[in-house]
């Protein structure tokens, strides 16, 4: 019996019935169960339908209860870091005191007439044999004290309460336009704006009263009198810091500045110059703004100044005595004890040497067995801020 034998005109196409050309055609059950519609049976095809095919209705989302509580668990982590960079981001390390205003500045300001004439000769040998021999020239003289940080005040923001002051002290005692009265502003911009009013007006109309004296907030001569030999000015002195309140910062420099002046206008000579000494010694404050806005409130000013005759106004710019001069016979403005309002002594002091390194005055007032009286006494009569 013969075998099985291949068609005469080849073996077939699709051995397999045709099912391969189907095949991609055919659903799986998992298919079949999701499919949203269905086809009537042959019993119910027999009724009276309209429509082919039904709807089946959406099945029941099913949701792990695990799954569930661990999404809500992750929401809640989520909003509370959220919540927390917030905090952290906004809030400061160090407690927020209630906002203050800056109080006004309170000036001293001492005129010291020397015993005699005033020596003369040029800048390099009145600044090389007297006392400013010891002293550095201009900013370099303004040195940090160590510097560790207190309860509330860290080492960057004491470093920077000391910057501040030495640009104060740079600007204000150093700076050539600030000392013939050309500009100001640079003086201003360091100061806080609660004291701005105040400073302007020392500066327009100055006043020896304890309030308004502009040679308090900086050193200024009367441009029309002297004039700056060499602006190689020799500065020493001190820094210091504490903390006085929580949130409050203050400094004191005590520094003593040696110009080398000569007339205005007078002739060029070259022995032609004299010293005159101004020793600043001045309390500053800082809050937490003013460190961040880098500018400073001045509290208080006690300054020193000669040769300077004591009938002379201090007040509103020095009128140093220069080479060869002798200070007059007369006394300090004198003082009404019946006067009212605020009251107000005239100070003076005797040079103890001239060119000296740090002057000694003997402050006395115009009558000296009756010292100031009343709120400013303190404030006129102590030898420090």
């Amino acid at each position: 019996m013969t075998g099985r034998s291949e068609p005469p005109d080849g073996p077939p196409e699709n051995p397999a019935g045709g099912e391969d050309e189907y095949r991609s055609l055919v659903f799986d059950e998992s298919f079949v169960q999701a499919a949203r519609m269905q086809e009537y049976s042959a019993q119910e095809r027999m009724g009276d339908h309209a429509r082919a095919v039904r709807a089946l209705p959406e099945p029941p989302v099913v949701v792990r209860s695990g799954g569930s509580r661990t999404a809500i668990a992750l929401i809640v982590l989520i909003a509370l870091a959220f919540t927390l960079a917030v905090y952290i981001g906004f809030r400061s390390p160090y407690p927020q005191p209630a906002p203050r205003r800056a109080e006004p500045l309170r000036t001293t300001v001492v005129p010291l007439a020397p015993r005699g004439a005033v020596p003369s000769g040029s800048p390099e040998r009145l600044y090389a044999t007297g006392p400013a021999a010891a002293s550095r020239t201009g900013a370099e003289g303004i040195n940090f004290p160590a510097v560790r940080r207190t309860q509330n005040f860290s080492d960057s923001q004491i470093t920077a309460a000391l910057a501040t002051v030495k640009d104060y002290l740079v600007v204000s005692s150093l700076d050539p336009d600030v000392l013939t009265g050309a500009v100001r502003r640079p003086v201003e911009h360091l100061l806080d704006p609660d004291q701005h009013t105040q400073f302007e007006q020392s500066l327009s109309t100055p006043a020896d009263d304890g309030r308004r004296a502009a040679t308090g907030w900086l050193v200024r001569f009367d441009p029309s009198h002297a004039e700056l030999a060499d602006q190689r000015i020799r500065v020493q002195g001190t820094l210091r810091y504490e903390e006085e309140a929580a949130g409050v910062l203050g400094v004191v420099s005590d520094h003593t500045f040696t110009y080398a002046v000569r007339p205005a206008d007078g002739p060029d000579r070259e022995d032609g110059a004299s010293l005159f000494t101004v020793r600043r010694e001045l309390h500053f404050r800082f809050d937490r703004e003013d460190l961040r806005l880098h500018r400073l409130e001045l509290r208080t000013a006690y300054v020193q100044a000669g040769p300077h005759s004591c009938s002379e106004d201090a007040a509103g710019s020095f009128r140093p005595l220069l080479a060869g001069e002798r200070p007059d016979d007369r006394g300090p403005a004198a003082t009404d004890p019946y006067a009212t309002g605020r009251p107000s002594a005239a100070l003076c002091g005797t040079l103890a040497t001239v060119g000296s390194s740090a002057p000694a005055p003997a402050p006395s007032a115009s009558s000296p067995s009756s010292p100031p009286r009343g709120p400013e006494a303190g404030a006129m009569s102590r030898p420090r801020p």
